[in-house]
């Protein structure tokens, strides 16, 4: 990963691009085929085999559909940068779900869609057994003597888990520092340089990297982690987690004694947006194991907190 990282640093023109997983993206200033372009086609393909199967003209689909003739010959033809709203329409008309149309994996021909669907036709009991077989070991043997403290920025992660490991001998880690450790930069110019994308794939890198080589860890992340949606389950398959909230004003408050006022820097509506985003991940969050409120509390008595709600659920043991 850091040669892929050197690389891109030290090449600021190169006749082909390649993402964080290596593979080659053919640029589009050429007129080449991009992600896009790929996706188009894809899409396009998928309605014309799906109307054939149908027996459909294009012009039936599109009575049906209440999308015109025109702008479906340029759909199939991959050309048709066609909207959301519209796409929903033609999916539903050929009795698909508008995910068949759009995702990598061919619907008709994908084992794992297949195992999918039956999966979300089949009864609790028996998507319970299938998880049995599916996952190694019980969930807690999968997340071992793993913690990991979630939540947004300010709420006490970094302090308390240092604290926790401190008190049990254990390691702790912070997720950024470890990016950091493997980029060769600080977290802001990771994400300056290589935009939210490079930076999430990083973070999955890392949080990979702490569960091959931790079964005993403290573990901090940030707020972010939960925004993919792979990364947040493969944290909560491999670690016990606790939320560690606060209200926000506490929230920004400690971003500020931190000595950082990039949030409220000419932003009147910094405390408004903040209270937004808690509100959009709070359902997620709540998925943690476990809540740890910090709001008018010490530090020593958070620790003390967090030490007793680790030893009543077992995290550590």
């Amino acid at each position: 990963m850091l040669d892929k990282l050197h690389y891109l640093a030290n090449f600021s023109v190169m006749t082909e691009i390649t993402n964080f997983r290596g593979d080659t993206l053919a640029p589009d200033a050429d007129g080449g085929c991009t992600p896009g372009d790929a996706l188009l086609a894809r899409v396009g393909d998928r309605v014309r085999a799906a109307r054939e199967r149908h027996g459909l003209s294009r012009r039936a689909l599109a009575e049906k559909s209440a999308v015109s003739q025109r702008y479906l010959a340029q759909l199939e033809a991959g050309s048709g940068n066609i909207s959301i709203v519209l796409l929903h329409r033609v999916a539903q008309a050929l009795d698909h779900r508008i995910e068949w149309l759009l995702g990598e994996e061919d619907p008709w021909q994908s084992d794992t869609l297949r195992a999918a669907e039956l999966f979300r036709r089949a009864d609790i009991r028996t998507r319970a057994r299938v998880m049995e077989l599916l996952q190694p070991g019980s969930a807690d043997a999968q997340r071992a003597r793993r913690l990991c403290l979630i939540g947004l920025r300010g709420a006490g992660k970094s302090t308390l888990g240092t604290a926790l490991g401190q008190r049990r001998g254990l390691p702790f880690v912070e997720l950024n520092r470890l990016i950091e450790e493997q980029s060769g930069m600080p977290i802001n110019e990771v994400i300056a340089f290589f935009g939210q994308e490079g930076y999430r794939q990083l973070e999955a890198e890392a949080l990979n990297r702490v569960i091959a080589t931790h079964d005993t860890v403290v573990l901090a992340v940030a707020g972010g982690i939960v925004a993919d949606p792979e990364t947040f389950a493969r944290l909560m398959q491999g670690f016990h987690t606790v939320w560690v909230k606060a209200r926000p004003e506490e929230h920004m408050a400690r971003v500020k004694g931190q000595g950082d006022l990039r949030p409220m820097a000419g932003n009147p509506e910094a405390m408004v947006q903040l209270q937004a985003l808690l509100r959009a991940r709070e359902a997620l969050y709540a998925q943690a194991g476990a809540v740890l409120d910090t709001s008018a509390r010490t530090v020593a008595q958070s620790l003390d907190e967090l030490d007793a709600l680790v030893t009543a659920r077992g995290f550590l043991d």
